[in-house]
């Protein structure tokens, strides 16, 4: 797992879930229209994919044929899961910054009842 949280602003975040929920290749004008609640101009992604290639939470994949030209596509270098933990773990130091440890991070989930039990049993499950 990767610990280095990297900070993305809405729209970036938005353009990584959509590329997260396809789990493929996607070209900036399939983002356009697969992300939801967003009306992105080309010129707008094109900025937000840059971006997000500057912060190194994507890659350039392949040239593809789209419509009568060509266009790069995209896939993520950050796993969802990562990303989440993460950003977690990143609010809960927020709140305690002078104990970042895993076990103060789940005390914490658990003291302020931001996880359920089902996900206490599974996180039980994992550690067995």
């Amino acid at each position: 797992m990767n610990d280095k949280h990297i900070e993305l602003s809405e729209n970036e975040e938005q353009i990584l879930q959509t590329m997260w929920r396809e789990d493929r290749p996607l070209t900036r004008s399939e983002i356009i229209n697969l992300t939801e609640n967003k009306t992105w101009k080309e010129s707008s992604i094109h900025i937000l994919l840059n971006q997000l290639l500057d912060k190194k939470a994507i890659y350039a994949n392949e040239i593809v044929k789209t419509g009568k030209g060509f266009g790069r596509t995209y896939l993520p270098l950050i796993k969802k899961d990562d990303y989440d933990f993460n950003k977690l773990k990143n609010e809960a130091t927020a709140l305690n910054p002078s104990d970042s440890s895993i076990k103060k991070f789940l005390s914490f989930l658990v003291k302020t009842d931001k996880i359920t039990s089902e996900e206490i049993d599974d996180l039980e499950d994992l550690l067995k």
